[in-house]
């Protein structure tokens, strides 16, 4: 019998995420939330609800990526998430995609090496500021939590001299800062409503240009 706590999981089914992929899922949530007494991976008040507020929401990003593209790049990857969610989705979907967790901070990137490690993930984990790496090229950009959209933007178009497509999260006033940005960049995007926050959406964006 499938214990109910990994059944929770169980959301994600419609977006084709087996059940094989939940036990590991599962036990992500637990190292994050046994490391994060150690560390500041995720906000303590969010413990109780980590399960649905970052690893369903981070795995439900999963429909919009294409399994058959080689690599994919998260930005400030901080506990993983979303990079090692998707990983270990693909992982059970067994594709070759490799994931580039990029994390500056010293202590989060050995939590992301060790964790990648004992999941047995294809994922790389780059100890580098991001804004610092110039002629960068992945087939899908990633970002959750990370900076605002116009700042996310301007950092895609300067340092990445290739990439297919960006999927990023934007929180309550999503839609409006959108429109901003619209303004002063041209893109194609597709959006849909986030499964754990009504507020929320998720947006991926291709063909940037500066207008």
């Amino acid at each position: 019998m499938i214990d109910s706590n990994i059944l929770n999981y169980s959301c994600l089914e419609p977006l084709n995420v087996s059940r094989e992929t939940f036990p590991d899922l599962e036990k992500f949530r637990e190292i994050i939330i046994e490391k994060n007494k150690d560390i500041n991976l995720i906000s303590k008040q969010t413990e109780k609800v980590s399960k649905e507020r970052h690893i369903i929401d981070s795995a439900q990003i999963i429909d919009f990526i294409d399994i058959n593209r080689s690599t994919c790049t998260d930005l400030g990857s901080g506990s993983g998430l979303p990079g090692i969610v998707l990983a270990i989705i693909m992982k059970y979907k067994k594709s070759d995609m490799k994931f580039k967790l990029y994390e500056k901070s010293f202590h989060k990137s050995n939590f992301l090496k060790d964790v990648s490690s004992k999941l047995d993930l294809n994922v790389e984990v780059l100890q580098k500021d991001i804004f610092e790496e110039k002629n960068l090229e992945t087939d899908i950009i990633v970002a959750r939590a990370f900076k605002p959209l116009p700042v996310v933007i301007n950092l895609i178009h300067n340092n990445f001299k290739y990439f297919r497509e960006v999927i990023l999260f934007l929180g309550k006033n999503g839609k409006e800062v959108l429109q901003k940005v619209l303004m002063e960049w041209e893109f194609e995007y597709e959006e849909k409503k986030s499964i754990t926050n009504k507020d929320s959406t998720i947006i991926k964006i291709k063909e940037i240009k500066k207008k």
